[in-house]
């Protein structure tokens, strides 16, 4: 045990400061209170802001994705085993951006629901 920690002393001191300081920081302003870092007062908005931000850091990795598959597939050089990964790479990817895609427009069609009720 002891040498366990004598190894990994650096990385538990990291974690704690990582975990311990942001706190500190956010409760340094009041006094002892942490103020709310999202612009949202109830769940709907908080669904809103957390998959607006999954999309605008998703879609320019999907785009990436994409590029790569397009550069796999020149790779390839009409080899088949080579051509089948690049395509299954591109299904994947599409696949992915389907289901990034899909869930935004679900959460909207419940958000626009349950706003009309």
């Amino acid at each position: 045990m002891t040498n366990f920690l004598k190894k990994n002393l650096y990385k538990i001191g990291l974690m704690i400061f990582i975990l311990i300081f942001p706190v500190l920081s956010l409760a340094a302003d009041d006094g002892l209170t942490i103020k709310n870092p999202l612009k949202s007062q109830n769940i709907i908005d908080l669904i809103r802001t957390v998959l607006e931000g999954v999309i605008k850091i998703a879609m320019p990795v999907i785009v990436l994705a994409v590029i790569y598959c397009g550069f796999l597939f020149v790779a390839a050089q009409g080899k088949s085993e080579k051509l089948g990964d690049a395509k299954r790479a591109l299904s994947y990817t599409l696949v992915g951006a389907a289901i990034l895609l899909g869930s935004w427009a679900i959460a909207q069609l419940i958000v626009s629901t349950v706003q009309s009720l």
